[in-house]
Order: structure tokens, then sequence, then C-alpha cells
């Protein structure tokens, strides 16, 4: 028992893991600034308006996907690293099924 803990502090994969961990937690923080601003701008428009801005929209959609991905990534519930490791998310997230009944 005592080796399997020496073994897993001593793995660099997870020691890794957390560095990525620790760099997604400031893109998060980043992230919910910026979504914030959004959202207030986005009811601003709408007050004075009457219409919501689609640029806007779209850049709401893609942060909420962004920071789900930052947050799957960081409880272990998925290996993809969001942006900039990976690709800018469009659209909403995607739930794989598999990934789901895997963690049941």
């Amino acid at each position: 028992m005592a080796e399997d803990i020496k073994e897993n502090l001593k793995a660099g994969k997870t020691w890794l893991r957390g560095l990525y961990i620790i760099i997604f937690a400031i893109f998060y923080s980043i992230a919910e600034i910026v979504l914030f601003a959004v959202v207030i701008f986005q009811f601003l428009l709408t007050l004075f308006t009457g219409q919501t801005n689609q640029r806007l929209l779209k850049l709401g959609q893609s942060l909420g996907t962004y920071i789900y991905q930052i947050v799957m990534y960081m409880t272990f519930n998925s290996e993809h690293q969001p942006y900039p490791f990976g690709a800018w998310p469009k659209g909403p997230p995607s739930v794989k099924k598999e990934a789901l009944e895997e963690k049941e």
C-alpha cells in the first residue's frame, strides 16, 4: 500500500495535470469576468434597444461552453484540454453518452 502511494506521488502525469488545473483555474476566472461583462452589456442593449445582439449571443454561448469544458477538465470528468491547448468551442457543450455511463 505504501509503495502504491509512493508511485502515485512520483507520477509526472498527475503533477502535470495539477499544473494544467492551476492554469485553467486562472483562465476560468478571466472567462467568468468576460462572461459577466457580456451579460451586463447584453442586458443594457436589450433594455435600450429592445433587441439582443447576435454577436454577443454567440460569444456568450461559446464562453459558457468554454467554462463548462474547463470545469469538466478540472474535475477529471474529461481528458480534453480546453482552449488554448484545444480548439475554441463553437455551440453548446457536447456530452458524450459513453462518458456519462462510464462515471455511473
